[in-house]
């Protein structure tokens, strides 16, 4: 009996390619019922008791007792001394890290501006940061200090006045990369709380922890929902759905390197999606036998297995013209487009994706940790509409409009007419109470 294959093959000429690749790219976030009760529950009970709730749901699902929420809160001498105990090469990855991402953000700090017109009105748009943000840091098993580098370097850089860490302890476990990451970053406050309940806390406040503006930052299933169902309440950055990769290749770059890159994607979730487009089939081959010849070598074999399996393909295009025009409809959240040469070339077609890595020196697994722009990224196809997190996130803009009196006439007759067409006699009366008696005719 054959083996079932590893992961699709797709020919783009064949007459069902479309409706394969439609079933392939379908994804829903279903909600699961016992989830949104459980969430629902959770902030209902953080919104109304604060700290007792919070005490309570941190003894039951990370197993950890104390007499007041204030124990749950890290000093900074406490982050800086994680930071000191890490190995030199560790410490000094994460400081060289967090300097590139610094760097690549300080760009995007948006100023203030304003123009004058002739008659003396002044219009314009005041930028400035958020006040307080909350960060969610998964804990346990899944611990990612690269997560708290690019949540918040930009809301430092932004100016945020406050950054709130929340992080679970499962039974007290710390994990040192993490809060030496948050003391590197130069977070504010943390806490050693997590799930459903730490969402609540940040988006209504407690006794001892404050309410934020905006949260961000990834979690399971249970933070996915809190973060939806506080929306309004707070800002949030995005709710993420699995990690997706898409590579468009010529066959120039070495197939092992491809298998990799798909390998890394692949191995954060059953669900992560991982593709292939090239126009040279007997490199599909070589990139196939690579996958099957270094998936063993993998420690996350199992869930890179099922991702290819149930969600990853290598497909065979006409040229990379259609590879482009396939990925733009795909607008994935990291697009690696690797060829020999003039990778910008290729880049100029692309009008959809989270993140472009151009040339094969430029794996995905390099953003995730050190480029320096961030690894927070539009998924589901979402790239279609929205954009990578960045330091824009964390600030507001607020319009400013001093209108001179001469601007008045003009505008107050305009908006009259205009207010009077929409039957709201006071915005009529409003806007020309401040015409001069010569223009009231």
């Amino acid at each position: 009996m054959s083996q079932p294959a590893l992961i699709a093959r797709l020919d783009a000429r064949d007459a069902d390619f479309r409706s394969r690749l439609d079933a392939l790219l379908a994804y829903e976030a279903t909600q699961d019922a016992q989830i949104e009760t459980t969430v629902a529950q959770i902030l209902a009970d953080v919104r109304k008791r604060g700290d007792d709730a919070l005490l309570e749901y941190t003894a039951r699902f990370d197993r950890l007792s104390v007499a007041s929420v204030a124990e749950l809160e890290m000093s900074r001498a406490q982050l800086q001394a994680a930071l000191d105990g890490l190995p030199d090469s560790e410490r000094s990855a994460l400081q060289a890290a967090a300097e590139r991402v610094r760097r690549y953000h300080e760009h995007q700090r948006a100023e203030s501006w304003s123009y004058t017109e002739p008659d003396g009105t002044r219009l314009g748009q005041r930028i400035g940061p958020l006040d307080r943000v909350g960060l969610y840091v998964p804990g346990g098993k899944a611990a990612y200090p690269s997560s708290v580098l690019m949540n918040a370097i930009p809301a430092k850089v932004a100016g945020v006045s406050e950054l709130v860490m929340v992080v679970p302890t499962p039974d007290g476990v710390r994990n040192q990369m993490v809060l030496a990451a948050a003391a590197i970053a130069g977070v504010d406050r943390v806490f050693t709380i997590g799930g459903a309940q730490a969402i609540g806390a940040l988006a209504y406040g407690t006794q001892t922890v404050p309410a934020v503006d905006k949260i961000v930052g990834p979690g399971n299933a249970y933070v996915a929902e809190a973060k939806r169902r506080v929306f309004g309440t707070v800002g949030i950055d995005m709710i993420a759905g699995p990690s997706e990769i898409l590579v468009l290749a010529d066959g120039s770059t070495n197939p092992d390197w491809v298998a990799m890159d798909l390998f890394s994607q692949a191995e954060h979730d059953e669900m992560a999606q991982s593709i292939l487009l090239c126009p040279d089939a007997a490199y599909i081959d070589q990139v196939h036998e690579a996958i099957t010849r270094l998936l063993p070598q993998m420690p996350r074999q199992a869930t890179i297995t099922t991702s290819l399996a149930n969600r990853g393909a290598l497909i065979l295009v006409r040229d990379m013209e259609q590879a482009c025009e396939l990925a733009s409809q795909i607008a994935p959240e990291h697009l690696e487009i690797s060829v020999a040469a003039d990778a910008g070339r290729w880049a100029d077609r692309i009008r959809h994706a989270g993140a472009l890595f151009l040339g094969p020196w430029s794996s995905e697994a390099l953003g995730d940790y050190c480029a320096g722009p961030n690894h927070v990224l539009p998924t589901m196809r979402t790239a279609r509409f929205s954009s990578p997190l960045g330091v824009y996130d964390f600030q507001k803009r607020s319009s400013i409009i001093e209108i001179s009196r001469a601007g008045a006439q003009s505008l107050g007759q305009i908006a009259g007419t205009l207010a009077d067409g929409e039957g709201l006699q006071a915005h009529a009366r409003s806007a020309r109470m401040r015409l001069d008696p010569s223009n009231q005719g």
